[in-house]
């Protein structure tokens, strides 16, 4: 995990981009997968909007323990951010994101003859949801989207109403993982290109996770009668059962890995937060 590249060059221009602007926005509105909270908030960004207004979206909620992402939210409004769950699927939590924005709006606005418009930043890792939250918030494709990372390219402004004003910044990484298990993390969720990984052995890392914490799931998924020692005889035993054998009665690994990864992402085998 540590030799890849986690750093390529349009996010170091992402990073230098949200230097430049952050002194025309009021507010810093940062996604996070509320399947990883942790590990898909950037701590370059809390260091570069450290003195703006800071709200948290817990995106992607449909796919995460409810019960630990409210503990989570709760834990991060501890630290002096607004936080709001979101799920940009079905909208929930688009229009309470606006009603606090407006609140924030009028709260700076207070007074004021001449009403300013209250401009804010959208930021976050790649594949966390900005673009469909974006789409969400103005009720049009107003941003690129896609199921992979790096979608959305270069600065756009968008209006989002009256006095309110929202730039949009590419995903951004960072340039090192000190722990690794935050590169695990990006990767079962996608926030980093698939091309760049070993899928079969982010397969089988993924399935010994979800052994661990969360078996009952894992098990009914995949019909596992019992579990076995290791990931890899897990993973050879959901080949099995789901048939995925090569001629000789080889294990396709890569199809296992595959379905697992995919199954996952898309929150088939249930509602899971690994952190």
């Amino acid at each position: 995990m540590e030799h890849i590249n986690w750093y390529p060059g349009h996010m170091k221009k992402t990073r230098e981009l949200i230097q430049e602007n952050l002194k025309l926005v009021d507010v810093c509105v940062e996604v996070l997968d509320a399947r990883i909270p942790v590990s898909s908030r950037n701590p370059i960004l809390a260091e570069l909007t450290a003195n703006k207004i800071r709200v948290l979206v817990l995106n992607k909620s449909d796919l995460a323990d409810e019960a630990k992402t409210a503990e989570w939210a709760e834990k991060l409004r501890q630290d002096g951010a607004y936080v709001l769950v979101t799920n940009c699927n079905t909208g929930a939590g688009s229009a309470a994101l606006v009603k606090l924005l407006e609140k924030i709006r009028d709260e700076k606005n207070e007074g004021r003859e001449r009403k300013k418009d209250l401009r804010l930043m959208i930021v976050g890792i790649p594949n966390v949801g900005k673009s469909s939250l974006i789409n969400r918030l103005t009720g049009k494709k107003a941003a690129k989207t896609g199921n992979k990372p790096g979608v959305t390219r270069g600065k756009q402004w968008i209006s989002l109403g009256e006095h309110m004003m929202m730039l949009d910044t590419p995903g951004i990484l960072w340039p090192k993982f000190e722990d690794p298990k935050v590169g695990l993390n990006l990767a079962f969720c996608g926030s980093i290109k698939d091309e760049i990984m070993d899928l079969e052995t982010l397969g089988m890392e993924l399935i010994g996770v979800l052994a661990r914490d969360y078996p009952d799931l894992l098990s009914a998924r995949y019909k596992l009668e019992e579990f076995a020692e290791t990931p890899l005889k897990n993973m050879e035993n959901i080949a099995r059962k789901r048939g995925f054998i090569l001629p000789g009665k080889r294990i396709d690994y890569e199809r296992t890995a595959r379905t697992v990864i995919d199954e996952f992402r898309a929150g088939a085998i249930g509602r899971i937060t690994l952190e």
